[in-house]
């Protein structure tokens, strides 16, 4: 208990640290300076760029899991804003496009763990922990548990997280007609506020369970539920301003340069050349996996093609959500890819075990 107490001490500490600090005086300036030279999802792409760079020059850097936890409830509540009747109908017409998602998540371990086990020079367990697309967290507690190279594992899948936000903004500004979500007139302030405290309420009860039994990014998967729950019986319904969508795309951006902090140049030069090769592998498997299930759903091919790219869950929602393409149906199906992927690479691994 006491080490408990101690340990949400600190957390509250490095709100105020200078390594947050610093990461907010860094990513601030580059992404009023990425929106004046209109980049896509500017205050993420900027702060990522920057952040990464001076993590890698050897500048402390480092975003409290308090601020990371707090844009993820954001972000929750946001796409919980989706969530009604008519959505909960469309879930049955997903059955496919999962059973799609499954097959995709496979033919990616097998396609690209063999890339990196012949080109890379990667062990055979690294390699399939390399390979799985998206999940790094739990990937990486199992790497450590498996006694592979976690260095390699965390690289290839920074790097892939990296060139997939930094593409997939420049693909839906040059090759559609999707614009970026406006900012819609709505009076925030003349809304019951006793509605937010509800839903946050109900949303930290569900992100304690969801992470008691061990589902996948429960502090997204808990608002999201909760929200959608309270939105559909008309218990509670809030919705936030647009703008802070700006302060969840900063600080995902700048938490993901923030991962490079332990790494060296050399180490990740030497990872480029090979995550560009197998992040390649991955977008071609989830094109095909976007048109085949384009035959199920009537679903924006953007959409699809977002749902089943290799990136992380909470970059990959907000990136929905800025360019709104269709938020819930992206967030569904990589919240399944992540309970297939921790299914999956287990039994593979003892399956390899066995083998041996």
């Amino acid at each position: 208990m006491l080490n408990a107490i101690q340990s949400n001490s600190e957390e509250i500490k490095s709100l105020v640290s200078k390594e947050f600090f610093l990461v907010i005086l860094i990513s601030i300036p580059s992404a009023i300076i990425s929106e004046y030279l209109k980049i896509p999802l500017a205050w993420m792409l900027g702060p990522m760029i920057a952040i990464s760079i001076a993590a890698l020059i050897g500048l402390k850097v480092k975003i409290p899991k308090l601020a990371l936890s707090g844009i993820l409830i954001i972000l929750g509540l946001h796409i919980g804003n989706y969530i009604d009747q008519h959505l909960l109908s469309q879930m049955k017409d997903w059955i496919w496009t999962s059973i799609i998602m499954f097959l995709y998540i496979l033919f990616s371990i097998l396609i690209v763990s063999k890339y990196l086990q012949k080109f890379s020079g990667y062990k055979k367990k690294t390699s399939i922990f390399s390979g799985a697309p998206g999940g790094l967290g739990p990937l990486l507690i199992l790497a450590e548990y498996e006694k592979s190279d976690l260095s390699q594992v965390a690289t290839s899948h920074l790097i892939r997280l990296i060139i997939i936000i930094t593409l997939f903004p420049f693909l839906v500004v040059n090759f559609s007609t999707i614009e970026p979500l406006e900012i819609e007139k709505f009076d925030y302030l003349n809304q019951n506020h006793f509605h937010l405290i509800i839903l946050l309420f109900f949303s930290i009860i569900l992100i304690f369970i969801f992470n008691k039994i061990k589902i996948p990014a429960p502090l997204l998967a808990g608002t999201l539920v909760a929200s959608g729950i309270l939105q559909i019986t008309d218990v509670a319904t809030y919705k936030l301003p647009e703008e802070s969508i700006n302060f969840c795309l900063l600080i995902l951006g700048a938490s993901v340069g923030c991962r490079f902090a332990d790494k060296t140049v050399n180490e990740v030069i030497k990872n480029t050349a090979h995550s560009f090769v197998a992040t390649a592998l991955l977008v071609i498997l989830g094109v095909v996996a976007a048109v085949a299930a384009g035959y199920f759903v009537e679903n924006n091919f953007l959409s699809l093609l977002l749902s089943y790219c290799p990136g992380g869950i909470y970059e990959v929602a907000v990136i929905a959500i800025a360019f709104d393409l269709d938020p819930n149906f992206v967030a569904f199906h990589h919240i399944v890819r992540l309970l297939m992927i921790l299914f999956l690479v287990p039994f593979i691994i003892k399956f390899i075990d066995k083998k041996n």
